[in-house]
């Protein structure tokens, strides 16, 4: 017997085993917070979003656009609206608005939603059908007394989730999540970190972040208890740890060097200690700041590695029995790596270096892009566009990013976006935009500047210049004059030449 498998399963599940059960807080500073909602609170809402899509006549294989910080009603839209045949996409609540105006008229979405605090700054956006989010977006798109039109041929290699991600040119590119990719990249994170119903998750990571690495699904479908954070500080999060008896978070390296830098002002025991499993990804901390996490918080460290193309998981970098005997420095060290790939992944490194991957959690194809889909499928792999190494342990470590893509924060940043943003300020000639190292960001955008001749540039300026033309986050934090920027004969900038000064050794991204 072979049924599909679709995004429907989790919830489905989630309200028979798990109905009376609390599935999810809302963030209660948030303007119309859901405050506490049961599993079937919540599957009711679900089938009142795909009601009401059906009222709008919204068809299936449309596109869902919502642009929003952690919310309850983000996680009903996960859950609903791929679960109804229909496509979501999620959107950086950081872009500027005309680069969500950009996914928004790509993807050609037929309805967009907008968290309150966003709607002034996205004023100009449009869609077919456009809501705030909130008691507006419900009275319009909640519908409680019909029953949703069922989905007409459930299959799991139709598009869920329309996910953008920064690549090598300036256009965010659509990665085409199927409900397949989803389940199998669900199930398999919640086997790798154990994840049971006697679970408490916070959602630390951006639930767009390529859904939230697909945990509110699985947490979903195990009836984990999931508590909303709309913005990241770090005090907020260990008390919060503390009054939900949190046990499992996500998020980039940045966010627990907040939380270590909160709890040297903590009054007391630190929760959750021996308690809270973090699992981290992006650019990997040093090996300092994942001993110190072990050590100041109590709080066990996990990494993964992968790419919105890939739904994200590939490798798993978790504590294990044999680690138990090292010193804190080693075992840090050996949690420093990418890790080792996830069940039902195969990774291989090509003669040029570059780490290819094959799984199931690997997307169907770029948006309306087919020789990119092409290229980054070339052969039966996906080419991850990073370079990297294998141990004979079958470790992975990444060594170097192919593509111009700056991880900082956990956000992609497209270094030839950002160059190209900054050629036109008229005082500056030429600009090489790369990654260099950095503890709190992992990786900083740092631009390489020559000034026009005759003309006098501070950095503070090109710092704000950048952010009137870019997401903030992705303008460089660190600016650098020089006289020229080396090329090749063919004309291509030699950025690794500009990088060596700031790596060691053989390594060229955290």
């Amino acid at each position: 017997m072979r049924t599909p498998l679709t995004t429907d399963a989790f919830l489905d599940r989630a309200e028979r085993v798990y109905g009376d059960r609390t599935g999810i807080v809302d963030e209660p500073s948030a303007q119309h917070n859901l405050g506490r909602l049961s599993y079937r609170q919540l599957a009711a809402r679900a089938r009142a979003v795909q009601a009401g899509l059906d009222r709008l006549n919204i068809p299936e294989g449309a596109r869902v656009a919502v642009v929003s910080h952690n919310s309850a009603r983000l996680m009903e839209l996960l859950l609903a609206v791929p679960s109804s045949g229909r496509i979501l996409v999620p959107i950086n609540f950081r872009l500027q608005p005309s680069e969500v105006s950009y996914i928004v008229d790509d993807s050609q979405s037929d309805v967009l939603l907008v968290d309150p605090e966003l709607d002034g700054p996205l004023a100009d956006v449009a869609a077919p059908h456009r809501l705030v989010l909130g008691e507006r977006s419900d009275d319009v798109l909640l519908d409680f007394d019909s029953e949703p039109q069922p989905w007409s041929h459930p299959d799991e290699d139709a598009f869920a989730t329309l996910n953008y991600t920064s690549g090598t040119t300036g256009k965010p590119k659509g990665v085409c999540l199927t409900h397949r990719n989803i389940w199998i990249n669900a199930v398999t994170f919640g086997m790798h970190m154990q994840l049971g119903d006697d679970d408490v998750l916070m959602h630390v990571l951006p639930m767009f972040h390529c859904n939230g690495w697909g945990m509110p699904y699985a947490s979903t479908g195990l009836g984990v208890e999931q508590v909303v954070l709309r913005k990241v500080d770090g005090a907020e999060i260990l008390r919060r740890v503390d009054a939900h008896g949190v046990t499992l978070m996500c998020g980039a390296p940045t966010v627990w060097n907040m939380v270590l830098d909160a709890a040297q002002d903590w009054p007391g025991e630190i929760p959750g200690r021996g308690r809270v499993r973090i699992v981290c990804a992006g650019a990997p901390p040093p090996s300092l700041t994942i001993a110190r996490i072990e050590r100041e918080l109590g709080w066990q460290f996990n990494q993964i590695y992968g790419l919105s193309e890939t739904a994200p998981l590939l490798t798993v970098n978790r504590p294990r029995r044999e680690y138990d005997n090292l010193s804190l420095g080693d075992r840090a060290k050996k949690l420093g790596r990418a890790g080792v790939p996830s069940l039902g992944t195969s990774l291989r490194v090509d003669e040029d270096g570059e780490v290819l991957a094959a799984s199931n959690t690997v997307m169907a194809e770029y948006w309306n892009k087919k020789d990119e889909t092409d290229a980054a499928l070339d052969s039966g792999w996906f080419h991850t566009g990073d370079g990297g190494a294998l141990g004979v342990d079958g470790y992975l470590t990444i060594t170097d990013r192919k593509k111009d893509v700056i991880i900082t924060g956990g956000e992609n940043v497209s270094s030839i976006e950002v160059e190209d943003a900054l050629l036109g300020h008229p005082a500056i000639a030429d600009v090489a935009v790369i990654a260099t190292p950095d503890d709190k960001w992992g990786e900083l955008v740092t631009a390489i500047v020559v000034p026009r001749q005759g003309e006098t540039l501070a950095a503070s300026h090109v710092i704000e210049f950048a952010k009137t033309k870019l997401a903030h986050y992705k303008a460089p934090k660190k600016v650098i004059f020089r006289t020229d920027i080396p090329y090749t004969a063919t004309g291509k900038k030699q950025k690794f030449k500009l990088r060596a000064a700031f790596w060691t050794g053989d390594r060229q991204v955290n």
